[in-house]
């Protein structure tokens, strides 16, 4: 009896055939809320994508399409999923969703209750993977860069990027692992303890610095 191959291998091993076929440019859908909206104009993490894709010299062989809408939770990436990503036919998409799941249960009382956040996050999952689809996840990064866990959504943040994680396990997806990344940051540069301007423009969306970070963490990622 033949053993299943892990999706994870899967992933790997079709991703790898792309990119070694010189005719063929691999598809990615960033698919997202107002950060990733963000994310097309000048200095944003997705410009700054292809910015550095050009400098490579292999600018050609990636399409990145950004697919964000401000305020969008996880339950409006699934309820547009079909429109902005499946008729675009993408070999990968980067789902960046969670901070106003989490922000919004205190701002406007619209939040995601973690269970609902879960089933929501595995139904996309498994949409795009029906579909030859290769999935990266990204954890929500920050709602205040106070480093002291002193902003006030830090613990469910840290729920809400835990969830993400097994997730992203259980379904052999690779993790961009915005929360961890974000903190590790700020740990080095923001001695002030300051709640914005070190990646931040407000405490959540994204100044040079953010977009740079995210940026160069998902080529990693997507270029191989």
């Amino acid at each position: 009896m033949f053993k299943r191959i892990p999706l994870f291998f899967t992933w790997a091993l079709s991703l790898l055939s792309l990119a070694m076929t010189q005719d063929q440019t691999i598809k990615v859908v960033l698919f997202g809320d107002s950060i990733t909206q963000a994310g097309v104009q000048p200095g944003g993490y997705i410009t700054k994508m292809k910015e550095a894709l050009e400098k490579q010299g292999i600018k050609d062989k990636y399409q990145l399409i950004g697919a964000g809408i401000g305020g969008n939770k996880v339950y409006d990436l699934y309820l547009r999923l079909e429109e902005d990503v499946l008729a675009q036919k993408p070999n990968v998409v980067v789902i960046y969703v969670g901070v106003n799941d989490v922000w919004h249960k205190t701002s406007l009382q619209t939040g995601t209750d973690p269970d609902k956040f879960e089933r929501f996050y595995v139904a996309l999952i498994k949409k795009f993977q029906t579909n030859g689809i290769k999935v990266i996840c990204c954890t929500p990064a920050v709602i205040g860069e106070r480093t002291d866990h002193s902003n006030q959504q830090d613990g469910d943040l840290n729920r809400y990027s835990g969830m993400i994680r097994d997730i992203a396990a259980k379904y052999d997806c690779p993790v961009a692992d915005l929360r961890k990344e974000f903190l590790a940051y700020n740990l080095k540069n923001n001695p002030q303890n300051k709640e914005s301007g070190i990646l931040t423009t407000d405490r959540v969306h994204l100044n040079d610095a953010g977009n740079q970070l995210v940026a160069d963490l998902l080529l990693k990622m997507i270029v191989r």
